[in-house]
Formats: structure tokens, C-alpha cells, sequence
């Protein structure tokens, strides 16, 4: 299992070299930049302190889909709800819902948007589910690498953390032709990609379990037999 960290936009290069200080820290060492450059301004160093080499083999991308192109599991960090009919996890959840995955995920990687707005909305689509940092202020007042390090120690301790008992996740093969199919059926009958329901549906699906994706499957393999049926008597 592979954990990447993507920091999409950074504008300061003190919370890049600060965040690969995290990195190093907790025992990771894989940081991708997202659209800048500010990694490599002599300020990134000044905070980096014993991780230049994480600094120096940062992976850049022009954009997020780039970035998680070959990611198994994506994880949006927000600091605050986007959608609300979205799952958002705390952060400390997550070593259980990723020993949930181990069997189906190998590449997974946690996004953090920019220091001022976060992450868009098109760029959330990208992640599978969304995660946030429990505050007791009323204002977000985390900066981007504080951030970084609070994820970084959680996920450090992912492999010595007895997760909760889960039902058994589909495989990731499984749960891809499950996304495909859902996603297809979905568009056949009039959602769009951008709905909110369609949405809701695929994030759902990241939770279901192996037995209740294969029933999905079924149903959705049925259906579009009916569609298929249904479209060749109107052809007729």
C-alpha cells in the first residue's frame, strides 16, 4: 500500500518545505505539487530541516486528474462541507475505512487544496471521499502544512491499528466494474455526470461491501437489459 500526498496550488513555499518536514517525520515520502513551482524557491528549504530529499523528488502535475491518475483511492481533504448530502470523514477515521480497502486499494492519495479556497468543486469530483480535520474553534484556522502533518500522523500508525470490524470490501477490480456500471446505467437514464444524485450514488458505492456490490452489479446488469429491450422496440 502506497500513500501519496498531493498539495494542489500551494502558493507559500515554507508550508511546502514544512509539509515535506511532516512527511519525513511520520515516515512518508511521497509529495506531489499540483500546478507550482513554489517548491523550488530557496524559501521551501527553510522549514524543510532533514527532508530536502522529499523536496527534491517532488512529483509535478499540471493538474489533479494528472495527479491521481493511478490513484485506487482518493481522498479529499475540506475544511468544510461542500455538499451536504456528501460523506464527510474525520480524519482519525480513516486507518479503518482504508484496513476496510486493503485487499482493493494499492495507490491511495490524500489531497489538500490551496490556502485560501481549498479545493473546487470539479477537483472534489475527483475524490472518491471527502475528509476533514474536528475543530473546536468556529473558524478554520489550520494552515496547509499543520494540516499535511495532523493526516500524516494519523495514517502513520494505518498498519499497527486494529480496524473496526467491516463487512469484506468488493476487490479493486470488483469495485471499478461496479463504478463503470453504475455509471453507465446512470447516464442512460437521463442523470447527468454533474447531478447531485449521481453523484451521491457513486460516493455511495465506495462503502458497499463485497457481497452488496455483487448484488448492485446484478441489478444494474438487469436493468440494462430492460434498456436495452426497451430501446429496441422504440427502433422497431
Amino acid at each position: 500500500m502506497r500513500i501519496s500526498f498531493i498539495l494542489v496550488e500551494p502558493a507559500v513555499p515554507e508550508n511546502v518545505g514544512a509539509a515535506a518536514r511532516a512527511l519525513m517525520t511520520m515516515g512518508f515520502d511521497r509529495l506531489t505539487v499540483v500546478n507550482s513551482v513554489v517548491h523550488l524557491k530557496p524559501e521551501a528549504r527553510w522549514l524543510a530541516h532533514g527532508s530536502e530529499d522529499i523536496l527534491e523528488s517532488i512529483k509535478s502535475c499540471d493538474t489533479l486528474h494528472e495527479a491521481v491518475a493511478e490513484a485506487d483511492l482518493v481522498i479529499g481533504t475540506t475544511a468544510k462541507r461542500r455538499r451536504i448530502y456528501a460523506d464527510h470523514y474525520p480524519c482519525y477515521e480513516l486507518p479503518g475505512i482504508i484496513s476496510q480497502k486493503a485487499e482493493m486499494v494499492e495507490n491511495i492519495s490524500v489531497v489538500f487544496g490551496r490556502e485560501e479556497s481549498g479545493l473546487t468543486n470539479e477537483e472534489l469530483k475527483l475524490c472518491h471521499i471527502f475528509s476533514g480535520i474536528p475543530m473546536k474553534g468556529s473558524y478554520p484556522s489550520l494552515n496547509l502544512a499543520q494540516a499535511v502533518m495532523i493526516y500524516a500522523w494519523e495514517l502513520s500508525g494505518l498498519r499497527g491499528r486494529p480496524a473496526r470490524a467491516l463487512a469484506k470490501s468488493p476487490s479493486r477490480e470488483k469495485l471499478r466494474r461496479l463504478r463503470t456500471m453504475a455509471g453507465e446505467l446512470l447516464a442512460g437514464v437521463g442523470f447527468d455526470k454533474n447531478s447531485s444524485v449521481y453523484n451521491r450514488i457513486m460516493e455511495r458505492l465506495e462503502a458497499a461491501g463485497d457481497k452488496d456490490a455483487g448484488l448492485i452489479m446484478s441489478v444494474c446488469s438487469k436493468l440494462e437489459e430492460l434498456l436495452n429491450q426497451k430501446n429496441d422496440r422504440q427502433t422497431l
